[in-house]
């Protein structure tokens, strides 16, 4: 059976490391891929797959995003949202109710709950502050919106190997930095089972780094 996924900020390096495991691993030869992007040639060398469609819109558009949901499954938005009074986060999640799609991974930052501790977390508090009030918002709007929702809260990025461990929205977070392609595992983990985190704000990081007080690159 087909599983529509759909990928919004489809060009980001996240968003590109979820697409090229679904189309490469045999576990997801079922999923048929729509990138949502501004504009196609962003993700031309993706667009010869025949399972893969691109649908070029806004997430400032209501009627692009509803739209582009029609008929999916799943849907990750691999863009956090510091849009003005989270009207990204509003049109994805009233989009999602037009199409009747109820599964919904979102990308989100570490530290919306004030839970990430110590002078690391005093640190990252103070460098992403302007963005914080829209980022934990939007999760906000997620949990109270009665979709199945995952709120990532994704820490400072680098490109190492898969390593993590997950810490729920009652946790503290640990570890400091974190791969994109360990983000990209979870979502992949979500896609293949829409029951892993359902309902949760989780956050994803390199525990070896604990006790870190800067971002290890």
């Amino acid at each position: 059976m087909t599983k529509n996924v759909l990928i919004m900020a489809a060009n980001g390096r996240i968003s590109r490391l979820v697409a090229a495991r679904l189309l490469s691993e045999p576990e997801f030869a079922d999923v048929a891929l729509t990138l949502f992007v501004r504009k196609a040639a962003q993700v031309a060398d993706l667009q010869a797959d025949s399972r893969v469609s691109v649908f070029g819109g806004s997430l400032d558009n209501l009627s692009d995003v509803t739209a582009a949901m029609a008929g999916q499954d799943v849907v990750f938005v691999g863009v956090v949202d510091h849009s003005k009074n989270n009207l990204h986060t509003k049109n994805v999640i009233a989009g999602m109710k037009q199409a009747a799609v109820q599964r919904v991974i979102y990308a989100n930052v570490l530290g919306i709950y004030d839970e990430v501790p110590g002078e690391f977390g005093a640190w990252n508090r103070a460098t992403i502050s302007s963005g914080l009030t829209t980022a934990a918002m939007s999760g906000q709007l997620l949990a109270e919106s009665g979709l199945d929702y995952t709120t990532l809260r994704i820490p400072w990025l680098n490109d190492r190997d898969v390593k993590y461990v997950i810490t729920h929205n009652d946790e503290p977070y640990l570890g400091v930095p974190g791969s994109r392609k360990s983000i990209a595992d979870v979502i992949i983990r979500i896609i293949a089972d829409f029951n892993f985190l359902k309902n949760d704000s989780v956050g994803i990081a390199d525990p070896d780094t604990e006790g870190e007080n800067r971002p290890v690159y």
